[in-house]
């Protein structure tokens, strides 16, 4: 696909305006000249990349795209001059950014300086970033070397091609250097999403309607919308239930879960995929969500489907910290969910540095540069709820609960018996009634008997209470969040 027809595919027609000027040129040998010629013939373009602005489904996107047929998209002086120019100007103007690389990395015509252009690149991308901008990467067929390297992997959101190679390493290369083929399957676009490290993999045809849809939720809220109404679930109390029968409610199968939550609360969810370290966690669940007016990360438990599914394990947490980075980035709320009965309890969670990721996620969250809202589910056993816990407002619903180990290894290390678990996890405090006149719940939404009897109804009155509460910590400045935040957890059990 040459770069013209990614931008008619995904522009509005008529809308598109060229960023380019004449590219500068460093000094050139006679037989590199000759062959710029022949690229700007062959490609019809007078560089190896195309910048401008455009309407994606009315929203003004700036954009850069690589020609291929332009020395195989190479990136030499006057390519990362064009980029960097064109990511400063999104960058003063205030627009979100879409990238759409195909190339084999570093012009090899210009050697040590073209390699080291993306080092420039990679900064300018990271101011754009910094001033809260999205930078949305659409990763083409082919993208190599130091451009997947670099500006090619910085995405907020990192999408692909269907079948696109991408990879460090070009093939011919491995194959030069080794004297056999590259195992097959492995630098393609599909295997890339099954390990983290890209959100997704999306037809050029279907691309406008991801990026309008992403842009909208990366907006914080509706300008003209009004503050969310107070909800009815304030005025709700505890459950005057025992902590017991709450822990048996919150764990019968069909109790809704984060999933349910996104698909009946939500108004809108698009799930994001992986750590973006070549690992992913089944245990947890990220994406870019709005609840009525207000937008926010939502990173949370994704509840196993089945019995003996794995626990939370430390690249969940590494994914989590990701979604944190987003938030502070892209200044948005977090909301995270709380629904667990507990981490992986395994050799491949200790030797992935399970406790150390526990602590650097409660690390980063009680410090969070961004508002946050944290949801008790259902279920909170042990460091995998912990890490997740730690926010402006949390949220409870009436049958959730938290507790250091699940009640019966609690009854296991006092008593040498599971048996006295019900009596353990009242005389912990681990329900809500007991979270709430100690401190950490602010807000409790009533399941009316048994959230698992009513899903739909549950989710609605759930979603309502997460918009309430993201617009009320969004109205707040974040170092006064910040300190209120370590206030709260310093005061817990006080009142």
């Amino acid at each position: 696909m040459k770069a013209t027809e990614l931008l008619d595919a995904v522009v509005d027609p008529g809308s598109f305006v060229s960023w380019d000027s004449e590219p500068e040129q460093p000094a050139l040998s006679e037989e590199y000249a000759r062959d710029l010629a022949k690229a700007r013939e062959r490609s019809g373009a007078d560089e190896s990349v195309i910048t401008g602005a455009g309407l994606i489904r009315g929203r003004p996107v700036a954009l850069i795209v690589s020609e291929f047929s332009f020395l195989a998209g190479s990136i030499g002086h006057a390519a990362a001059q064009r980029i960097v120019a064109a990511v400063e100007r999104a960058t003063a103007e205030g627009l979100p950014l879409l990238a759409g690389p195909a190339s084999g990395g570093t012009r090899m015509q210009e050697g040590t300086l073209a390699f080291l252009s993306m080092v420039k690149i990679t900064g300018a991308v990271r101011a754009h970033r910094q001033a809260g901008l999205p930078y949305l990467v659409y990763l083409r067929h082919p993208t190599t070397g130091g451009v997947m390297a670099s500006w090619g992997s910085l995405g907020h959101i990192n999408v692909a091609e269907p079948g696109a190679l991408l990879g460090f390493l070009g093939p011919r290369v491995y194959q030069a250097l080794y004297g056999e083929a590259f195992p097959e399957n492995v630098q393609v676009a599909e295997n890339l999403f099954h390990k983290g490290l890209i959100d997704g993999v999306v037809e050029p045809g279907d691309l406008a309607d991801l990026v309008a849809r992403a842009l909208d939720l990366l907006s914080p809220g509706h300008p003209a919308a009004a503050p969310p109404a107070p909800p009815e679930t304030l005025n709700i109390r505890p459950a005057a239930v025992d902590a017991w029968t709450s822990i048996e409610l919150s764990r019968r199968p069909r109790r809704p879960d984060l999933r349910q939550l996104l698909k009946f609360g939500a108004t809108d969810a698009l799930p994001l995929n992986g750590a973006g370290q070549g690992e992913k966690d089944p245990g947890l669940l990220l994406a870019l969500a709005r609840f009525g007016t207000q937008s926010c990360i939502v990173l949370g438990h994704a509840r196993p489907l089945r019995k003996d599914g794995a626990g939370m394990g430390p690249g969940s947490l590494r994914e989590a910290r990701r979604g944190m980075k987003l938030a502070e980035e892209l200044r948005l709320p977090l909301l995270t969910v709380i629904d667990t009965a507990g981490a992986a309890l395994s050799r491949e969670a200790e030797e992935g540095g399970l406790a150390a990721e526990i602590a650097r996620s409660l690390h980063e969250l009680i410090g969070l540069g961004s508002p946050s809202v944290s949801v008790l589910l259902g279920q909170g056993a042990g460091g995998g709820a912990l890490a997740l816990l730690p926010a402006d407002r949390t949220i409870a619903a009436q049958h959730s609960w938290l507790s250091p180990l699940p009640p019966e290894g609690a009854s296991a290390i006092v008593h040498r018996t599971t048996a006295f678990a019900p009596a353990m996890a009242q005389a912990q405090g681990v329900n809500v009634a007991a979270l709430h006149a100690n401190g950490l719940v602010d807000h409790i939404v009533d399941e009316r008997a048994d959230a698992s009897l009513e899903p739909r109804e549950f989710c609605t009155r759930m979603a309502r209470a997460i918009e309430y509460e993201l617009g009320r910590v969004a109205a707040v400045p974040v170092p006064e969040l910040v300190a209120a935040r370590a206030r709260k957890f310093a005061s817990l059990g006080r009142r």
